[in-house]
C-alpha cells in the first residue's frame, strides 16, 4: 500500500494537533490528509492559485536578485527536488550550510518591516515547518526565510493603491527582512512521529475508498 507523501510547504497542516493528548491529529491535519487521500486515489489534483501565489511565482527571480544586491552574493535558483520515503521539497536556494526561501510580499502592508514581525509571521504562516522539512531533506544545519518587497506585476494590482505595490524608489536594504530557523533533531523526531500517525489515518482513508 502506498504511503502519504508530504510537501514541505504542507508540513504545518500535518503538524496541527488536537486539543488533548488523545487527539494527536487536529482537524486541520485530518482535513489535509483527507484531501491528499482523495487526490491520490482519484488521481485528480487541485491546483490552488491566487494573485498572492502568482506574484510569488512571477517575482521569485526578482527576489533572489534583490537578496544578492543587499548581501553582495551570487545566489542562483535551486532546481533540485529531493524526496525521501515521506517528505518532498524543492528549496529556493541551497548553499553549503544553509537553506534560503524567498517570500515576495504581496504589498507594503503585508511586508514585515521589523524583525519581530518576521519572526511572528513565519510561525503564523507555517514557514518554520517548511524550513524544517527543507533542512531535513537537504541535510543543512541552518535556514532562513527572506521576505522581499518587489514590484507587483501590473496585471495583478487591479484597483488597489499603486503605492502599495511599486518600490523602485526605496533603498534595497529597506526591502529585505530575514527570519532564521535552526535545525533541531528533536523537532524532526516529533515531525516523523506525527507523520506516522497521519500515515495510518491516510491508509484507513484509502481503504475506505477501495471499499466504497
Amino acid at each position: 500500500m502506498e504511503n502519504l507523501i508530504v510537501r514541505c510547504s504542507e508540513l504545518s497542516q500535518l503538524m496541527t494537533k488536537g486539543r488533548s493528548k488523545n487527539e494527536p491529529l487536529g482537524e486541520t491535519a485530518k482535513s489535509y490528509i483527507m484531501q491528499k487521500a482523495k487526490e491520490d486515489y482519484y488521481g485528480i489534483y487541485s491546483n490552488f492559485s491566487s494573485k498572492y501565489t502568482e506574484k510569488g511565482t512571477m517575482n521569485e527571480n526578482k527576489g533572489i536578485e534583490l537578496l544578492n544586491s543587499v548581501y553582495f552574493t551570487d545566489y542562483k535558483k535551486n532546481t533540485q527536488r529531493i524526496t525521501n520515503d515521506w517528505l518532498t521539497g524543492e528549496a529556493d536556494i541551497v548553499t553549503e550550510n544553509e537553506i534560503i526561501d524567498i517570500k515576495c510580499s504581496w504589498s507594503f502592508d503585508t511586508f514585515p518591516v521589523f524583525q519581530e514581525e518576521a519572526d511572528k509571521n513565519i510561525k503564523k504562516a507555517g514557514y518554520d515547518w517548511q524550513m524544517r522539512g527543507y533542512m531535513l531533506l537537504y541535510s543543512k544545519p541552518k535556514s532562513k526565510v527572506v521576505y522581499c518587497l518587489t514590484d507587483t506585476p501590473d496585471n495583478l494590482i487591479g484597483y488597489e493603491d499603486v503605492k502599495q505595490h511599486k518600490f523602485d524608489h526605496l533603498y534595497p536594504t529597506l526591502k529585505v527582512t530575514t527570519a532564521e530557523v535552526e535545525r533541531s533533531t528533536e523537532i524532526e523526531a516529533e515531525m516523523y512521529e506525527q507523520y506516522k500517525i497521519g500515515n495510518e489515518y491516510y491508509k484507513q482513508l484509502i481503504n475506505q475508498l477501495k471499499n466504497k
